[in-house]
């Protein structure tokens, strides 16, 4: 499986052979460019403590440059705003205090307009700084590409989160459809391949960028197992809905049960049943449900008693990894991140990096799952076969679906 997979629709590519300084700055483009279609009060909301506002991610992305990199590494630079570390950090212990992360949507000032002005500053900066930077910088400005990337795509389910509670139902990318996504097919038996069991090697191996959590390259012992070729699609939920899924206690992990009571889920999450017609929220605003496409907005909870419904299981994420390596899997990225049985856990010998940029992955090692893959709102290049992202298992804000497993 190529691990660095085609273009999604929603951003552009890098030129080929950019320059570190190019990079950036293209990634800082590609951030701007997503939140053009949006108002300086669109950028404010905040419909969830889970989400952040548009104006906090392109101000938290520009603080991540100047607080690590420009601040540290660049002799008498003096920061934009002594007021924007504290407003914009988002979760730094070891670097100060900071805004709730619940109460980013009442900071109606800074407007946007002085965000705008924040960004033109540090990139004028780091145009300046780059060139002659020391290597620790340069590495640093690599994971800040990564690091803004990653913002992107928050920034489009954030936004999507919160034009889905407004009655006029607005698009985030006016124009987008379903359609850029694609099909998937049915996730039935004929479509299961077998993988080998024995010992392999998951972890990133080097040769590229990687997050620390992907670290380090280790070895695993796995049964052979038959994972989905394909992802499970619209049709296949509707079919677990008809049949009772949502009403069924015995298919769900106790604390699912009891999410899904609470909130009352009977559909995926933006689903909405009009008439007798299924509609979805997407990145284009309300639209007809796209049977075949993947399903996407479900939680832990919801892919794993979907699994146990099917006759089957949510492979776990070295089971993935190597299906993916082995070329076994279709639509492993751009489409939909794929929940997996795996606890967000470290890898054997991990070693969170020194000093404050350590907090990035490691200290949310606990109460979290993995899914692997990428979406259709991941930036271009971002993906790869060892990408280990997160969430709590009762998260769907994000664009998260699943393939199944069996046992051999």
């Amino acid at each position: 499986m190529d691990s660095n997979p085609e273009p999604s629709s929603t951003l552009s590519p890098e030129p080929p052979h950019a320059s570190l300084a190019e990079r950036l700055a293209g990634c800082r483009g590609a951030t701007e460019a997503l939140a053009a279609g949006l108002s300086p009060e669109d950028q404010c909301v905040q419909s969830m403590p889970d989400a952040s506002p548009a104006k906090w991610h392109r101000a938290h992305t520009t603080w991540f440059l100047e607080q690590f990199i420009l601040q540290a590494f660049e002799p008498g630079y003096v920061p934009f705003d002594a007021e924007f570390g504290f407003l914009f950090n988002s979760y730094y212990d070891a670097v100060g205090a900071r805004h709730p992360r619940p109460m980013r949507g009442l900071l109606t000032r800074p407007p946007a307009s002085r965000v705008a002005e924040y960004r033109a500053h540090v990139d004028a900066a780091m145009a300046r700084f780059l060139p002659d930077a020391p290597a620790a910088a340069r590495d640093l400005a690599e994971l800040a590409i990564q690091h803004e990337q990653q913002h992107q795509e928050l920034l489009l389910t954030d936004m999507l989160h919160a034009f889905a509670q407004n009655p006029l139902l607005p698009a985030v990318l006016p124009g987008w459809s379903a359609a850029a996504v694609g099909g998937s097919g049915p996730a039935s038996n004929d479509r299961f391949v077998r993988c080998e069991g024995g010992v392999f090697e998951i972890g990133h191996a080097g040769g590229g960028f990687c997050f620390d959590n992907e670290t380090p390259l280790h070895k695993v012992y796995l049964q052979p197992y038959r994972i989905a070729k394909r992802l499970v699609t619209s049709r296949d939920w509707l079919a677990f809905i008809a049949d009772g899924g949502y009403r069924a206690p015995n298919l769900w992990m106790s604390d699912g049960w009891g999410a899904s009571q609470q909130n009352g889920w009977a559909a995926p999450l933006y689903w909405r049943l009009i008439g007798k017609e299924w509609f979805q929220m997407g990145l284009g605003g309300l639209a007809p449900l796209v049977a075949d496409e993947p399903v996407r907005h479900v939680s832990w909870y919801e892919a794993d008693a979907f699994a146990r419904w099917a006759g089957a299981r949510l492979p776990t994420e070295a089971e993935w990894e190597v299906a993916a390596g082995a070329g076994k899997l279709a639509d492993g990225f751009d489409k939909v991140w794929q929940w997996t049985a795996s606890a967000y856990s470290p890898y054997p010998g991990f070693h969170p990096p020194a000093g404050a940029v350590g907090e990035y992955n490691g200290k949310f090692m606990v109460n979290q799952m993995v899914l692997r893959g990428s979406s259709l709102a991941t930036a271009p290049g971002h993906s790869r076969a060892s990408y280990r992202n997160f969430f709590h298992p009762d998260r769907r804000w994000q664009f998260s679906g699943l393939r199944l497993a069996r046992d051999e």
